[in-house]
């Protein structure tokens, strides 16, 4: 009689077939997932993990999920752990991705902000921060309306900070590259002003002339962590399709740290399905997913103003 070898059910699958991920599996990933970045899978996520884990399951040439699961667990590889977290998330965005914002920015506070910089009310000075910036579109969608609206003869300084969990994508962010296609989503006297057309070997695509470059920082930040080695305040926070990750506790404790980095004056931008009027009563809507302190009588920034 010749023997077959043993498989337990959900770990592994028939010859050609591969893993298979388990419902108790899934839930070992779901607790190291949440703990390790807050981000809370559903249990009708489970065939999405699976998809998203199973190339580096074959690559590792491992036959099961739980084999897995000791690779990225306390005491195994911090870096393979790093990459199962990236493939947890969806890194897709555009730029100015969602124009009521832009709109905003552009029609109604940077004019305020001018404004009130010619009055003296307020430093010529503006920093932005881009948290999950994925590829980089908005970081440089901020750096293009924030020089356009705050000319440098003028004397305005501008920041944008991109930060993400995903090491691989700051990388492509920081490379500022894209197929030429995406042009069509930049306004053309944006476009003009700071893109440049690939030529030679970068012919059919695009990239961020140095002028917006030289005004992006980027980052590796995970939100769910309790301190950040992030510098001062941010006038501007773009947190967007970043919280939908996160379960009730979670977003509460990302978004009261978003709070305290925020500015006085200052504005926090979240995605269209992510609603903060429950979240916290420290916030006041200014737009649909447009928030600032609710306190506006927050004394203004101690600064020397030349």
């Amino acid at each position: 009689m010749t023997a077959e070898p043993v498989v337990e059910r959900g770990t592994s699958a028939a010859a050609g077939d591969g893993p298979v991920l388990s419902p108790a599996e899934f839930g070992r990933f779901q607790a190291l997932i949440y703990r390790e970045a807050g981000i809370h899978l559903a249990d009708c996520k489970q065939a999405l993990l699976s998809g998203r884990l199973s190339r580096r399951v074959r690559e590792l040439g491992l036959r099961s999920y739980g084999a897995y699961f000791q690779r990225v667990a306390d005491g195994g590889d911090p870096e393979e752990r790093r990459r199962m977290l990236e493939a947890v998330c969806t890194h897709e965005t555009h730029f100015f991705r969602e124009a009521a914002h832009w709109e905003f920015l552009s029609g109604d506070l940077l004019p305020r902000w001018r404004a009130d910089a010619a009055a003296r009310r307020r430093p010529r000075r503006v920093r932005a921060w881009s948290a999950g910036c994925s590829s980089g579109e908005e970081p440089y969608s901020l750096a293009m309306t924030l020089l356009d609206a705050l000319p440098d003869e003028e004397g305005w300084q501008v920041e944008v900070v991109a930060t993400d969990l995903s090491r691989r994508v700051l990388d492509q962010a920081a490379a500022g590259l894209w197929r030429v296609e995406k042009a069509a989503e930049i306004p053309e006297r944006l476009r003009r002003a700071y893109m440049l057309r690939g030529r030679g070997a970068q012919e059919g695509r695009m990239a961020a002339g140095d002028e917006v470059r030289r005004v992006v920082r980027f980052q590796q930040l995970n939100l769910n962590d309790r301190e950040w080695a992030l510098q001062g305040r941010f006038d501007l926070v773009f947190c967007r399709n970043v919280l939908i990750y996160f379960d009730a506790r979670s977003r509460a404790g990302v978004v009261g740290r978003l709070l305290e980095r925020l500015e006085p004056g200052g504005h926090l931008f979240v995605g269209h399905a992510e609603s903060l009027t429950q979240v916290t009563p420290r916030l006041r809507t200014v737009l649909p997913t447009v928030y600032t302190h609710a306190d506006q009588a927050a004394p203004a920034r101690r600064e020397r103003i030349a």
